[in-house]
């Protein structure tokens, strides 16, 4: 298995390296210790011990083990002309996202190979390559991929012919974004699987993409990066690291979004209303690129850094997640977050561990370590059922939600791509190394092979559940080991080396010990935490409640004798938890003074982790409060509502318009919102979509269109949302082709307001379910701006 680092997650050979030094002239491995990086082990150096890590790493292997490699290869074949040898899997894999599941396929078999070993994984590894590498002959030309007639799509941009919108290219869902997830699957089947033709394949496929844009200018491409396109420019950065090709790196910077690029290099905020993980992986990617580079792009690297200080100082959330709806919600504004069903996206965290991994690596700095441990525990754990393996999507923060699982043979959304990657990797970030230097970062059971020092450590701990972790030196040397200090402590900790107690060294956010280390030598390392609240970072009344790093959470029963569906089928939108939202009233509520809440939390014997609040809340009594990476299958508070009975009342009342309207609701989507108008199958010609008023609208002078469904049949109203200041626009509402309204836009103050439209019977009976709604704009007018379009039972 390769060992030379490269970042977190990439490992290359000295050959390759050496080739890549000629060739393009970036920092070698040397060079990379002179600059005084923290190196990663590789996933095979780490082999998971008992703890909720493991049982999470051992619970997705089996999700793994359920899913069938060839219904996820079969789009790449069906595209390459081949015979499938079965069908597709459904929803987002058989609706225009074909194929991503694949590539996230390809890298969490990677991953878990190399986390466990285990034969039928790699088994599973090497015959998705061979199978890839059917597809990439077939084509003839480098390409492998599962867009839907993706060959149309690509002419027509390597010709030229470029539309590109939020999520759709040339009228397909996200295309660049489908192919990134088969570009970083071969880039970790081959460094990280130790799988040699996976990287023949990356090359052919990254020629391929060389070739299609060699003859459109820098604006066209930048014209194209409009659309979701993930990690395009890191993964071009990475091919150019592997192989000493400096086509790829120009290819990389090719690609890098330039509209983001630079607020950020001039430290600006501008982030908001902007599709969070659209966003995320371009600055990895900017990183990468600073990266390889070799200092060319030193100033990339700090944009990166600013984006990662900005979205976790700025934007993110106790569990360590980030945006509503998908979306960055205002800074100084988090009420969506704690009103809204849809929380932070699993994918967001996912790309936020890997950018702290990466500016850990050359930069240093325990705030990296801190985040990776909140969001590890709270976030990611959180987001796997740990019985059947299903994943979650939204993680919801409104006092009295759930969430949504997915299902091995259902639910191919995003996160379940991401989620199968995250639960193989635990391993990665536990340990690192620096010349002599050994650091502990997370205290997670686990056995380290440093397998250049010939040392051999084991962590034992059953931490959190527990305020010390053991470190037992199984085979020893000389080196300095680094314990980190985290910033939740307590107090003094405390470090013994064979039962007794040491006064080390601390330094950089770690405490040191150097020496020759023995076989059978112990390090005992106390770590007391306390229980306190963490207030949303608006400052708005609302209290999260941790001990130490894990954040405490309650189940709530708000609907006695409800009966809640946790399991997500196929249907497109079945990520979102659409059950009642719980109103205000009937959640808990800490009245008075949040420090007396706290104060009066009482540990439950036996049960570590668990406390009881019995007073100074609202509504409920013997309430439990658990880390929330335990709590599922019901609905929840995180977030605590905090102030008086006057503010309770205040609260219902602001919400029960809100919640009249749930319940009215049949369907919904909110225009200008990425996943929403995917949801409902956007199409449109001439069409745009922006931000006003911290409100996502899309106006068109062609036109554009949504499918609303109403399975049971009980939609009576259209309900459109307008604003004033586009008062005199003319254009045309249809339903399935007939027209509905014809609509002039009167004067009206500048606010938003709403219309209703009854629909027809004629137009009712004939829908059998499925609305297609159609804004078209008269001659020479403009159809919208539209900010909510959802139809209405009675």
């Amino acid at each position: 298995m390769p060992s030379a680092y490269i970042h977190p997650i990439t490992y290359i050979t000295a050959a390759v390296l050496t080739f890549f030094l000629v060739g393009c002239g970036a920092p070698a491995e040397s060079q990379r210790a002179q600059q005084g990086a923290y190196e990663a082990f590789h996933l095979s150096e780490v082999r998971l011990l008992d703890g909720p890590f493991k049982h999470a790493q051992d619970t997705n292997l089996e999700y793994l083990l359920e899913l069938d490699p060839d219904r996820l290869l079969a789009p790449y074949l069906r595209e390459a002309g081949l015979e499938p040898r079965a069908e597709s899997y459904g929803n987002w894999e058989n609706t225009g996202l074909d194929g991503h599941i694949g590539g996230h396929y390809l890298s969490a078999l990677a991953m878990m190979y190399a986390s466990t070993g285990h034969a039928e994984i790699h088994r599973r590894l090497t015959y998705m390559i061979d199978e890839l590498e059917r597809v990439q002959e077939a084509h003839g030309d480098g390409y492998i991929g599962g867009v839907p007639d993706g060959r149309a799509t690509w002419d027509e941009i390597r010709r030229g012919d470029i539309r590109a919108d939020l999520f759709s290219l040339n009228g397909k869902w996200v295309p660049w974004y489908n192919v990134h997830k088969v570009y970083a699957g071969l880039r970790d089947a081959y460094t990280i699987g130790g799988n040699e033709k996976a990287l023949d394949l990356l090359v052919g496929l990254t020629d391929w993409a060389v070739e299609l844009v060699s003859g459109l200018s820098d604006e066209q491409i930048q014209s194209m990066l409009r659309s979701e396109h993930g990690g395009m420019n890191e993964v071009f950065a990475d091919a150019a690291e592997l192989t000493g090709d400096e086509r790829y790196l120009h290819l990389a910077r090719q690609f890098s979004h330039e509209l983001i690029l630079e607020p950020l290099l001039n430290e600006e905020d501008q982030l908001t209303g902007l599709h969070a993980n659209t966003q995320i992986p371009k600055a990895i990617g900017y990183k990468r690129i600073a990266d390889v580079s070799g200092g060319a792009d030193a100033e990339w690297d700090d944009a990166a850094a600013f984006f990662w200080d900005t979205v976790v100082n700025r934007r993110s959330i106790a569990i360590g997640g980030n945006s509503v709806r998908e979306h960055f919600h205002p800074a100084d504004d988090y009420s969506a977050m704690v009103e809204d069903a849809e929380g932070p996206e699993t994918c967001n965290t996912y790309n936020m561990l890997r950018l702290a991994q990466m500016l850990y690596a050359t930069r240093g700095g325990t705030q990296y370590l801190d985040y990776n441990e909140r969001a590890l525990f709270n976030h990611i754990l959180s987001t796997q059922h740990p019985e059947h393996g299903g994943l979650v999507y939204f993680t919801s923060m409104r006092p009295g939600h759930f969430r949504m699982y997915s299902q091995p043979e259902h639910a191919m959304w995003c996160c379940v791509g991401s989620g199968i990657e995250n639960h193989s990797k635990y391993g990665e970030f536990i340990y690192n190394h620096r010349g002599d230097e050994l650091y502990v970062n997370l205290f997670v059971a686990s056995r380290l092979n440093w397998s250049d020092k010939d040392v051999v450590i084991e962590q034992t701990t059953a931490f959190p559940a527990e305020e010390a972790t053991t470190i037992r030196v199984i085979s020893g040397g000389e080196f300095g080991l680094n314990l980190r200090v985290p910033s939740w402590i307590d107090g003094a900790s405390r470090v013994a080396v064979n039962g007794e107690e040491v006064s080390p060294e601390q330094a950089d956010g770690f405490i040191r010990i150097h020496r020759d280390w023995a076989e059978g030598d112990v390090v005992s390392y106390t770590l007391p935490m306390q229980t306190h609240l963490e207030q949303l970072p608006d400052g708005s009344n609302y209290y999260a409640v941790l001990h130490g790093p894990i954040v405490l959470a309650s189940k709530i029963d708000p609907f006695p004798g409800e009966q809640l569906n946790f399991l997500s089928d196929d249907g497109r939108m079945s990520h979102i938890a659409h059950g009642p939202m719980c109103p205000p009233e009937a959640a808990p509520m800490i009245l008075g003074d949040p420090e007396s809440f706290l104060a009066s939390l009482e540990p439950v014997d036996g049960r570590p982790l668990t406390f009881r609040a019995d007073e100074g809340v609202e509504g409920y009594s013997n309430l439990e409060l658990i880390p929330f990476y335990q709590l599922h299958d019901s609905r929840y508070v995180v977030y605590w509502p905090q102030g008086s009975a006057e503010d309770l009342l205040a609260r219902a009342e602001s919400e029960r318009d809100r919640l009249e309207l749930e319940a009215r609701t049949v369907d919904y989507v909110s225009p200008g919102q990425q996943q929403p108008e995917s949801d409902h199958f956007f199409a449109g010609e001439r069409t745009e979509a922006g931000i006003y008023r911290g409100r996502h609208w899309r106006h068109a002078e062609g036109w554009f269109s949504y499918q609303l469904r109403d399975p049971q049949g009980e939609a009576s109203i259209l309900r459109i949302e307008l604003t004033g200041e586009d008062a005199g626009r003319t254009f045309d509402i249809l339903i399935n082709g007939e027209l509905l309204e014809t609509l002039t836009l009167e004067e009206r103050n500048w606010g938003l307001y709403t219309l209703d439209f009854e629909l027809p019977q004629e137009m009712i009976e004939s829908a059998d379910g499925v609305y297609e709604v159609r804004f078209e704009a008269a001659p020479g007018s403009i159809a919208g701006g539209l900010f909510d379009v959802r139809l209405l039972r009675e």
